[in-house]
């Protein structure tokens, strides 16, 4: 058992000589659990390096090894879903000194990814997708007159999710030759949620066939539940499920953060790690100031204490979306639903439609999954409720499967909603504060990272007003620029050296037509500026309101250009897409050139 993560690479002789699944093939028994034990050691250095998800991964290595030595990798498909859990795959696919670049620029990517690997079946990064996936890898099989297998590991936080079961049940249909893996941890991030979570953690112990009966149901053919780190008959069940015909259920039962004891004590707060603080030997994912995350757990919290209607939803996020404070001050108006993007979204319709004043706090990149919901539950019948969406645009070391870019370009068609991208601490608070007041649906998107504490104004924000920061001198007013969101940061220097009228336009929709024409109408270039997707963005929208009011100034717009931006830190990847202020100056200087 470890007890700290260590800061020398470990003595792994065993490992250091697996370089593909094949080399599994040959090792006895005991090998195997030398393998074992160095997988976990070198796996805690590694991240210990780099920092990931830790608690996962840790929990599947009896797994991730009995899995490589009875599949034929890379011709049979094994699909990790979410992907926290993939790094001991990784690791005995080739990567395991590419495993000390995870989640750095240029380095391998958090999560399986097809154009990494060909041992990576299928790429994750949201929950609940495996079963999906590797049925209609199972089915294609079968149609091509092929002997592949097709296993799907799903966690018992990922199996709550609507999909999973639409899978579940499609499965039972088509008889296919699919192995399904519950690998049932009892932890998605936080303690899971909900009626399948209460069944396998309670009844299963006083009655371990107990799940036999739920999933024979289905016509899946169980077994289970078998313990995950006992490699030995971790092998034997997988060698019956394999060799066995149509939709097989294994059901396994792992701890998350095995063999690392800080993490099997809090397998929440080491569900992720940042780098070892050299001085502590400790992971420490607290940086000693707030973020916007940190702010919004505030802001509810003190919100709610004067206003008995705010009832706060999240989709198995409450440490991610901070609302632990929340959720201990008022247990019985916190609702974490698992996850279940879609029944959040429409839940907190519910709750609007009753004249409580719900607040959903979402991922922007989980918010995709609810886009229906938004658009026929929720705008469509103008109800009024608030979407506080985090993370909104790059994201940093998560990479593509997380980034944010793309709520603006889903939000904006909508009649009837209002989008507000607050630039600072202060902004965020005042925004949130007019959304919640506001009688429609309301979004304020926040990105991920420390929140900038500007105290420029305090008075409440009107419908569609923005506010202008600094103006340029009278023989110098050539530029504007127009912020939408947290890059203020970037641009006020740029503003400075410029000499440009600089505009925190807060507002996405409705525009600030008024601000807007006395801009257009002193100024030769209009700079929009947004962390987020170019088509379908802010920019594109202000560029139709310009050529529908027949304005003829110079346009241009900064943001996200048609391409994956993968994974790096969050101020790596803005300067890669030249919203860093360099970028920003660049772009700017090149446009009044051409002038």
């Amino acid at each position: 058992m470890h007890s700290q993560l260590p800061t020398e690479r470990p003595n792994t002789p065993l490992l250091d000589r697996t370089e593909s699944p094949s080399a599994l093939q040959n090792l006895s028994f005991s090998e195997l659990e030398q393998l074992a034990a160095e997988l976990r050691a070198f796996m805690l250095y590694s991240v210990g390096q780099t920092g990931g998800h830790l608690g996962a991964g840790l929990g599947v290595v009896e797994l991730s090894i009995a899995l490589l030595r009875l599949l034929q990798l890379p011709d049979d498909n094994l699909i990790w879903d979410v992907g926290h859990q993939s790094y001991p795959h990784k690791i005995l696919t080739g990567r395991r000194e590419a495993l000390l670049s995870l989640r750095q620029a240029d380095g391998i990517a958090p999560f399986p990814s097809r154009a990494e690997s060909l041992y990576d079946s299928f790429g994750t990064g949201h929950s609940s997708t495996s079963i999906s996936a590797a049925l209609g890898m199972a089915i294609a099989a079968r149609l091509k007159g092929e002997e592949r297998k097709s296993v799907a590991v799903i966690g018992d936080g990922a199996l709550t999710a609507g999909m999973a079961f639409e899978a579940l049940n499609h499965a039972a249909h088509t008889g296919a030759n699919l192995l399904i893996i519950l690998n049932d941890n009892t932890m998605s991030i936080s303690p899971n949620q909900g009626g399948l979570a209460t069944y396998l953690a309670s009844d299963l112990h006083s009655n371990p066939a107990s799940a036999q009966p739920l999933f024979e149901s289905l016509n899946l053919r169980y077994l289970g539940p078998i313990d995950g780190h006992d490699l030995k008959g971790l092998m034997l069940a997988l060698e019956a499920c394999l060799s066995a015909k149509g939709p097989q259920f294994l059901h396994v039962r792992t701890r998350k953060g095995r063999g690392f004891e800080p993490a099997e004590l809090d397998p929440v707060r080491y569900h992720a790690v940042a780098k070892i603080n050299p001085i502590t030997q400790l992971a420490d994912n607290t940086a000693g100031v707030k973020t916007f995350s940190n702010h919004f757990g505030e802001w509810i919290t003190e919100t709610a204490k004067s206003d008995a209607r705010v009832v706060a939803i999240t989709p198995a996020m409450r440490e991610g979306s901070d609302l632990v404070e929340f959720s201990t001050a008022f247990p019985q108006r916190y609702f974490d639903v698992a996850i279940a993007e879609q029944h959040a979204a429409t839940l907190a319709a519910g709750f609007a439609c009753a004249a409580m004043k719900p607040v959903l706090a979402i991922y922007s990149t989980f918010l995709q999954r609810a886009y229906d919901q938004v658009v026929h539950d929720i705008a469509l019948q103008n109800l009024d409720l608030l979407i506080a969406i985090d993370r909104a645009g790059l994201v940093g070391e998560d990479g593509p499967t997380h980034s944010g870019i793309f709520d603006f370009s889903m939000l904006q068609p909508l009649p009837n909603i209002v989008i507000l991208a607050p630039a600072t601490a202060n902004e965020q608070r005042l925004a949130l504060a007019f959304g919640l007041s506001f009688p429609g649906p309301v979004a304020v998107r926040y990105p991920r990272g420390v929140a900038p504490i500007q105290q420029l104004n305090s008075a409440p924000i009107e419908l569609g007003k923005g506010r202008v920061i600094r103006s340029s001198s009278a023989d110098s007013k050539r530029v504007a620029i127009l912020n939408f969101g947290a890059l203020l940061d970037a641009a006020e220097p740029v503003a400075e050296k410029l000499d440009a009228t600089l505009v925190d336009m807060r507002f996405v929709k409705p525009l600030d037509e008024t601000l807007l024409s006395e801009l257009a109408s002193n100024h030769d270039l209009l700079v929009s500026i947004e962390d987020h997707a170019l088509i379908g963005g802010v920019g594109s929208s202000l560029a139709l309101w310009l050529e529908a009011h027949t304005i003829g100034v110079n346009l241009l717009t900064l943001g996200v250009g048609d391409q994956w931006i993968e994974h790096a830190s969050r101020a790596q990847q803005l300067a890669r897409v030249g919203l860093d202020a360099s970028g920003i100056e660049s772009s700017i200087r090149e446009r009044l050139r051409g002038l």
